[in-house]
């Protein structure tokens, strides 16, 4: 499974912040869901639009955006 096959990102849909394909569901949404502790059983619970599939596809995206981040050093003057 490719995380390209379930999150699209569209200018017309939520200002074009990644979404799950088919919902108006954000990645930032699920993303911040897990990192405050909710468990996959709780989102499919409170967003049964969404699968397994869909949980893992919102982090690898979020797990690829962050691979690609550079940060660069400030330089002083």
């Amino acid at each position: 499974m490719s995380w390209q096959d379930r999150i699209n990102v569209d200018p017309r849909i939520l200002v074009g912040k990644p979404v799950v394909k088919g919902t108006r569901i954000a990645v930032e949404l699920v993303v911040d869901l897990m990192a405050k502790g909710w468990t996959q059983e709780q989102i499919l619970d409170s967003y049964p639009n969404l699968t397994a599939e869909d949980i893992r596809a919102c982090l690898a995206y979020a797990s690829e955006v962050l691979h690609s981040e550079r940060v660069y050093p400030l330089t002083t003057a």
